[in-house]
């Protein structure tokens, strides 16, 4: 699949990753296209996205995201974190598809498979560029990420927003650092994820949250839900959406034996609330819980559209 790179990089900018994963694998491939369109049946609020990476090192336990690696002829769990393909040929092609004719200008979100902003970013900076030319091209995008690494972009993000609409997001589910340790173990810390937010906000890119996931029976408590909700409205969030746990196939085949070893209290419950890929009663119930919680804190509640996704 390209020249291969086996060996991580020392972590950026001073931002540090709660735990390093070693032996990971860079893949490089040239895409035919980098602009993708979403189906037609989904019910995400965008209809184009790019990922210029494929696998994630964050190494989330749940992410949605894992099974796509099956599709290259990889397994969702160690390989979906440390074979992460790169596609290095991004910006180039994204500079030639904005030129198309056919070509509207519509929003295209970012980080809605993998992260953007994943260690890999550090050394390819393919992120950066993608925004340069979305910027230059003034076409409107969003960025879904659950790395500060976002702020040593603060530059080219500020300019991209002088020409076109641009809208950040940082993914936020915990901020408990137990829990944090143990269900996204390659993640930057919660703490330092909050300090982004309240930067991008103070330099005019407009940074919501997505409380995602919140995790029945770990994270979904109320004291744990408020002290997320206090903190990130404290940084200036302009939104926070409760995205609930959503146990897709492939996902939970890597989700339930890491459950079993860490909480194995929860197993039955887990089995019997996942019946079916979503919860979605007591989904509803922590969306209500959330909202009431950004209004105590005065904040201006926003419902779980695509609920379904966490990123």
């Amino acid at each position: 699949m390209g020249t291969e790179q086996p060996t991580l990089f020392p972590e950026p900018d001073g931002w540090g990753d709660g735990r390093s994963l070693h032996d990971v694998e860079y893949l490089h491939v040239r895409a035919k296209r980098i602009v993708n369109r979403v189906p037609e049946a989904s019910r995400m609020p965008f209809r184009f996205t790019i990922n210029a990476y494929r696998g994630c090192a964050h190494a989330c336990t749940y992410c949605f995201a894992r099974p796509t690696h099956e599709f290259l002829g990889m397994n969702a769990g160690e390989d979906f974190e440390r074979r992460i393909v790169v596609k290095v040929n991004a910006v180039e092609k994204l500079r030639r598809e904005l030129r198309e004719p056919r070509w509207a200008g519509d929003h295209i979100a970012m980080g809605t498979n993998t992260d953007p902003y994943q260690p890999a970013e550090g050394r390819y900076r393919l992120t950066r560029g993608i925004i340069e030319a979305l910027g230059e091209a003034r076409n409107e995008f969003s960025i879904l990420t659950k790395s500060p690494m976002i702020v040593r972009d603060l530059d080219v993000l500020v300019a991209a927003a002088a020409r076109t609409h641009v809208r950040c997001n940082l993914s936020i589910g915990t901020v408990d650092e137990e829990v944090w340790r143990a269900s996204e173990p390659g993640t930057p810390p919660p703490r330092q994820r909050i300090e982004a937010v309240r930067r991008l906000n103070e330099a005019g890119i407009p940074c919501g949250v997505l409380a995602a996931p919140i995790l029945p029976g770990i994270s979904d408590d109320p004291d744990r839900l408020e002290a997320v909700v206090e903190a990130v409205l404290a940084a200036g969030a302009v939104s926070i959406t409760p995205i609930f746990l959503h146990l897709r196939p492939g996902v939970r085949d890597v989700f339930m034996p890491w459950l079993a070893g860490y909480r194995p209290d929860l197993v039955e419950r887990y089995r019997k609330l996942y019946a079916s890929s979503y919860a979605s009663a007591a989904a509803a119930r922590t969306s209500q819980l959330v909202q009431d919680l950004v209004r105590k804190h005065g904040g201006v509640p926003v419902a779980p559209a695509g609920a379904r996704m966490a990123a």
